[in-house]
């Protein structure tokens, strides 16, 4: 994942999308889905648009979106669609920076920890009980397979659960949003939002410190949480982070 250069070419469907608006590029994901911010008299806007791929998809980001929004602080939905090859997500803009914008770069032990305690109020704002989405090992399994990859036996069966919650599914630094005062303000990028043990989230934050901020913050992270080191989920977890 980068920031595009600004002389990203913009796609036909996302210039139809923004109307008058400026154009900025502000994100590239793994498969080559863009993300751009679009700001007019109507305000600020963010524009996915991407190849269509088995893993996920923006339809279910916007389902999960749609959700979400009735209990902790996510973009809302605008407009969404699909062709034979591609598919888009309008959302409105939300308050604050990523975690991984410069300005918070330039200070990680802030923003380590306020991604922690971020993820923390977002586990404990979802209502596992009301939750229609799923993102068990054995469905990450199955995923997996469905895209052609074959996940090593050894992942098919998790440690006993510790805490199930409803993941983000991506808790990496860059979804999580920083306001003003160094705190989350909300989060983005749901697709694969669902119940699952919390590790499995916390897996993908750790990684993704040392990603993001360099080495020696992932137990700040673990620690703005609220748990002590998991050394055999968090193996686990990133294990099948790695092979799916």
């Amino acid at each position: 994942m980068s920031i595009p250069a600004t002389s990203e070419p913009v796609p036909d469907r996302v210039r139809e999308l923004a109307g008058d608006a400026t154009i900025e590029p502000v994100w590239r994901n793994a498969i080559g889905g863009l993300t751009f911010r679009a700001a007019g008299a109507g305000g600020i806007r963010f524009l996915k648009y991407g190849p269509r791929n088995a893993e996920t998809s923006m339809s279910a980001e916007a389902e999960r979106l749609r959700w979400a929004r009735a209990f902790t602080p996510v973009p809302r939905v605008l407009d969404e669609g699909r062709d034979a090859t591609h598919e888009w997500l309008v959302t409105e803009a939300m308050p604050g920076l990523s975690a991984v914008d410069p300005r918070w770069l330039a200070d990680p032990a802030r923003a380590v920890r306020a991604v922690g305690r971020g993820l923390r109020a977002l586990h404990d704002a979802l209502p596992v009980s009301a939750c229609p989405f799923s993102w068990t090992v054995p469905d990450r399994v199955a995923n997996a397979a469905g895209r052609g990859i074959r996940v090593p036996r050894e992942l098919h069966g998790a440690p006993p659960i510790d805490r199930l919650v409803v993941c983000h599914g991506d808790a990496c630094a860059p979804n999580t949003l920083l306001g003003e005062d160094g705190e989350c303000s909300a989060h983005v990028d749901l697709g694969a939002l669902g119940v699952a043990d919390r590790w499995a989230d916390l897996a993908a934050a750790t990684l993704s410190t040392g990603w993001n901020y360099g080495p020696g913050w992932e137990e700040p992270l673990l620690t703005a949480y609220g748990v002590t080191p998991d050394a055999t989920r968090l193996a686990f977890y990133r294990a099948l982070w790695n092979e799916t």
